[in-house]
C-alpha cells in the first residue's frame, strides 16, 4: 500500500491535479477551461483539460475559412528500447490502416471528399497526426482523426504490408546522403542513446518487430494524459471540445488517468559521447559534412541568444558562413548552421555540401569562423540583424492555421505553457551583445564532432 503525502500547494488544496483537472471533494473529475490569451496578432486561445487528462487547445481566427486540427502524442523514438527502435514510427503508419469503424480507404476518402488533407510525422520526442479542412468540415476531421488515434485495429496483414513500406522508406533514406549525414551526426554525439538512433529504426529492428510488440507500445504509450489536441482557424472552442469528447467516448482515451501527465518524460536520461568523427563511405558526386557539438536544451533561458547567434553564423544568405564559403569562395552550394533542442539536451551544427576535393578547405574555414566568433564575438550590427531575423521568421511563420495549431500543441506538450507572441518578441529584443558573445565563447569552444558522407574512408579524417 502506498503512502499519501499531504500537499501544501494551492492547487492541491483546491482539489486540482497537476494536469489541470478539478476533482471536487467526494465527486467525479470535471473539465476545466481557461482563456490563455487574446493575441492581437491572432485570435482567442483557450485550453480545456478533460477528466481523462487529455488537453484541448484552440485558437479562434474568424477571418480564416479553414481549420487545422492535430493530435499530438508525447511519444517519439527516444521512448523506445533498443529492440523497439522504430516502433513509434511503425505505429504512425499503422494507425491510418483502419479502425473498428473505418477502413484505410474510408479514412483517406472521407477527408479527401471534402478537399481536406491528412498526414502524420514522428520525431524523437513526439508524434503528430493532423488534418486541414474547410471550417464547415471540422466535425468530420475531428471524428476521423480521433477515431484513428484512439481505436486503431492494427490488423496482422496491415502490419506486414506497412513493414514492407517502412523498409522501402529506410532504403530510400539511405539513398539521400544529404539526409543521412544528419543522422550520422546525431550518432556521433549521442552514440547508442535513443537520441542517436534513426527515428524509422533500421532493417534489423523493423524486420522482426511483431504485432504484439507494436500493440503493447500503442496501449502503454498512447494514454490520455500524454495527448494534446490542438486546432486553429475559424472555430468555436466549446464546440471543438464537445466534438472531441463525443469522438473519444467509449475508447481507451476516455478514462480517468492513473497519474497526471508530465510535460515531457526525459527518460532515459540523455548522455553524450566525447567528440567523435564518423564517416559513411559512399560513391557520391558531392560530399556532405556536419561539424558541431552538444548544444542547450529547449528550456534553457539562453535559447533566444542561441537563435540570434545561429542567424549570424549560418542562418541566411547574409550569414558569416554563407558569405565566406559560398559567396566569396564558391566552395559549396549549400551551407548553413542549425540548432536542435530536446527536453534535456541539444545540438549545434554546421552543414555543408561540396565537392569531395574541397572538404578540407570547407572544414578549415568553418572551424576558423567558429573559433573567431568564440574568441571575439559578433558585432552590434550583426546582433540587430540576427534579432530581426528571429522575430521576422517567427511572425511570418504564423501566417497559416497549420503553424498556429503547431504552436499551440508544442507550447503545451513541450513547455507546459503558451508564451504570447508579444512576450516572445520581447524576449528576443532583450537579448544583449554580452548574452550572445558569452554563449558563443562557451558553446563554440566545445569539442566538435564530425560526420561525413561521401567517397572517403575514416582514415582520411583520422587527424582531423
Amino acid at each position: 500500500m502506498s503512502r499519501t503525502r499531504r500537499s501544501s500547494s494551492p492547487a492541491a488544496r483546491r482539489g486540482v491535479t497537476s494536469s489541470g483537472v478539478a476533482r471536487p471533494a467526494g465527486g467525479a473529475a470535471r473539465a476545466i477551461t481557461r482563456t490563455l490569451s487574446d493575441d492581437p496578432l491572432g485570435g482567442t486561445v483557450r485550453r480545456t483539460v478533460l477528466p481523462s487528462g487529455l488537453r484541448v487547445l484552440t485558437e479562434a481566427i474568424p477571418a480564416m475559412r479553414s481549420v487545422s486540427f492535430g493530435i499530438w502524442v508525447a511519444v517519439g523514438s527516444r521512448d523506445e528500447t533498443g529492440p523497439q527502435a522504430g516502433a513509434a514510427h511503425f505505429l504512425e503508419h499503422l494507425l491510418f490502416k483502419g479502425t473498428n469503424k473505418r477502413s484505410a480507404l474510408e479514412i483517406s476518402s472521407e477527408i479527401e471528399a471534402v478537399g481536406g488533407e491528412t498526414n502524420a510525422f514522428t520525431t524523437k520526442e513526439y508524434t503528430c497526426y493532423y488534418a486541414r479542412v474547410l471550417d464547415e468540415d471540422l466535425p468530420l476531421a475531428i471524428d476521423v482523426m480521433c477515431d484513428l488515434v484512439a481505436d486503431s485495429v492494427l490488423a496482422a496483414p496491415d502490419v506486414e504490408t506497412e513493414r514492407g513500406v517502412i523498409l522501402e522508406e529506410i532504403a530510400m533514406h539511405d539513398d539521400e546522403p544529404g539526409d543521412e549525414v544528419h543522422d550520422l551526426f546525431a550518432r556521433a554525439v549521442y552514440g547508442d542513446h535513443p537520441l542517436g538512433r534513426l527515428i524509422s529504426g533500421t532493417e534489423e529492428t523493423v524486420t522482426p518487430m511483431t504485432r504484439r510488440q507494436i500493440q503493447s507500445f500503442y496501449r502503454r504509450r498512447y494514454t490520455a494524459p500524454q495527448i494534446v489536441i490542438a486546432a486553429a482557424g475559424n472555430l468555436d472552442h466549446a464546440a471543438v471540445v464537445k466534438l472531441v469528447r463525443q469522438a473519444l467516448r467509449g475508447t481507451p482515451l476516455d478514462t480517468d488517468p492513473a497519474t497526471p501527465a508530465p510535460h515531457r518524460p526525459t527518460t532515459p536520461a540523455v548522455r553524450t559521447k566525447p567528440a567523435a568523427t564518423l564517416v559513411e563511405p559512399k560513391e557520391t558526386e558531392q560530399a556532405h559534412i556536419i561539424l558541431g557539438c552538444p548544444g542547450i536544451d529547449r528550456v534553457d533561458e539562453r535559447r533566444f541568444a542561441l537563435g540570434v547567434l545561429n542567424n549570424v553564423l549560418g542562418g541566411g544568405m547574409s550569414s558569416r558562413l554563407f558569405q565566406e564559403i559560398r559567396e566569396q569562395r564558391g566552395l559549396a552550394y549549400s551551407v548553413y548552421s542549425y540548432a536542435s533542442q530536446y527536453a534535456d539536451s541539444g545540438l549545434f551544427a554546421v552543414y555543408a555540401g561540396c565537392a569531395p576535393g574541397k572538404v578540407d578547405e570547407v572544414l578549415d574555414l568553418t572551424r576558423a569562423e567558429l573559433q573567431r566568433v568564440a574568441a571575439t564575438g559578433i558585432t552590434e550590427a550583426e546582433l540587430a540583424r540576427g534579432k530581426g531575423m528571429s522575430k521576422g521568421s517567427f511572425v511570418l511563420g504564423l501566417e497559416d492555421t497549420g503553424s498556429r495549431m503547431s504552436r499551440l500543441a508544442k507550447g503545451e506538450l513541450l513547455y507546459g505553457n503558451l508564451m504570447p507572441v508579444d512576450e516572445l518578441l520581447a524576449r528576443v529584443d532583450a537579448v544583449t551583445l554580452d548574452d550572445v558573445n558569452g554563449l558563443a565563447a562557451e558553446l563554440l569552444a566545445r569539442p566538435m564532432s564530425l560526420a561525413v558522407v561521401g567517397p572517403f574512408d575514416e582514415s582520411a579524417f583520422a587527424a582531423r
